[in-house]
């Protein structure tokens, strides 16, 4: 499932301080491989560079 601009999403993964937290994807950017890179933005902060497999859709 790709995911685009907007959307709510839960970080799953385990190295990063917002493990389990709903953001917002701010920007998906393509690879080089045709693969998608999401940064996703929280409360407090973000994280750029996630891959799809590390996200789930938040229920709205």
């Amino acid at each position: 499932m790709a995911f685009e601009e907007d959307d709510h999403v839960i970080l799953r993964d385990e190295h990063s301080e917002y493990d389990g937290e709903e953001g917002t994807i701010t920007q998906v950017v393509e690879t080089m491989f045709g693969d998608e890179n999401y940064t996703v933005s929280f409360e407090d902060g973000q994280e750029a560079g996630v891959s799809e497999d590390q996200l789930e859709a938040a229920e709205e």
